[in-house]
């Protein structure tokens, strides 16, 4: 059994455990905020421009490489999105063998299947089970930013519209809540324009005696790759908020279960302390007994 001091030093630990714990759940409960504010922004602008582009291309009758539906795609690239700090539950762990499951499952049903890796903790992943990666990035929490979506954006508009993909995925944990993440697979290359929120609603459409200046064909061009770069901010945003959502979530779980081993640990020392005590007590009045 473990003496009075290994216990005193091992509540002086948690003690110093719960206050970290208490400290990153505060951090990350302000990044949260922010990180909300973003999504909730962006998320009406993302979804609005989709409908625009909608009833510009549907009225018009305009084709566009990235607009084209595959249904039988051969080339397909994958953009897994973790976090590179851990200490966020099962946040990486749950989208980490999603994409390895699909990858293992797939890899033989297309002509290529590759992955594109956003975030430290999946591309350790993948290293330590040899699956390959054809570009990775890292730091995402310092460098989101739209110029910094935008980047990417160009460079996998780049792959798809020179033949390199037939399609582009996203695997990401989506935030609802500050207790919820939801794990998504997004199509995002080709676009369909099906998902607008205007093209559902007849009153929103725009009328066909409209003329555009410039043409519809280059608005729709500019248009949609500022919705691509739109859409993978949104992605990385989404993530970013998750993550912190997460990470807030496993620290006050932390923190909580700290304070219900300190108490435990408490009890423990009380109760050897107490037992100490009686056995010197009993050893004294055995003593002055025996001198009698």
């Amino acid at each position: 059994m473990a003496s009075l001091k290994d216990i005193k030093t091992r509540i002086g630990s948690v003690k110093n455990t719960q206050q970290i714990t208490k400290a990153m759940k505060m951090v990350s409960a302000a990044k949260l905020n922010r990180a909300q504010d973003n999504i909730v922004n962006l998320r009406p602008y993302a979804k609005g421009l989709l409908g625009v582009i909608a009833d510009i291309a549907k009225t018009n009758r305009i084709q566009h490489p990235l607009l084209d539906q595959n249904d039988n795609p051969k080339r397909v690239l994958m953009v897994v999105v973790t976090s590179d700090r851990g200490l966020c539950g099962g946040f990486n762990n749950s989208i980490n063998k999603y994409a390895e499951d699909y990858y293992k499952d797939n890899k033989n049903k297309y002509e290529a299947l590759d992955l594109f890796i956003i975030g430290r903790r999946a591309l350790d992943y993948f290293n330590r089970r040899d699956i390959e990666s054809n570009d990775s990035i890292l730091n995402l929490a310092k460098d989101i930013s739209y110029e910094f979506a935008a980047e990417i954006a160009e460079k996998l508009i780049k792959g798809f519209t020179e033949g390199s993909y037939d399609e582009i995925r996203f695997i990401y944990n989506e935030f609802k809540s500050v207790l919820s993440q939801e794990l998504n697979a997004e199509t995002i290359l080709p676009i369909d324009l099906e998902q607008s929120m205007f093209n559902q609603n007849s009153e929103e459409k725009f009328s066909e005696d409209l003329i555009f200046e410039p043409a519809p064909e280059q608005i729709i061009d500019v248009l949609l790759q500022k919705h691509f770069a739109v859409q993978v901010y949104r992605i990385l945003s989404e993530s970013i908020a998750a993550e912190h959502a997460a990470r807030m979530t496993a620290m006050d779980n932390a923190t909580t279960n700290a304070k219900e081993m300190i108490n435990t640990l408490t009890l423990t020392f009380n109760k050897l302390r107490q037992a100490a005590i009686t056995t010197e007590l009993t050893e004294i009045c055995s003593g002055a007994e025996a001198l009698k």
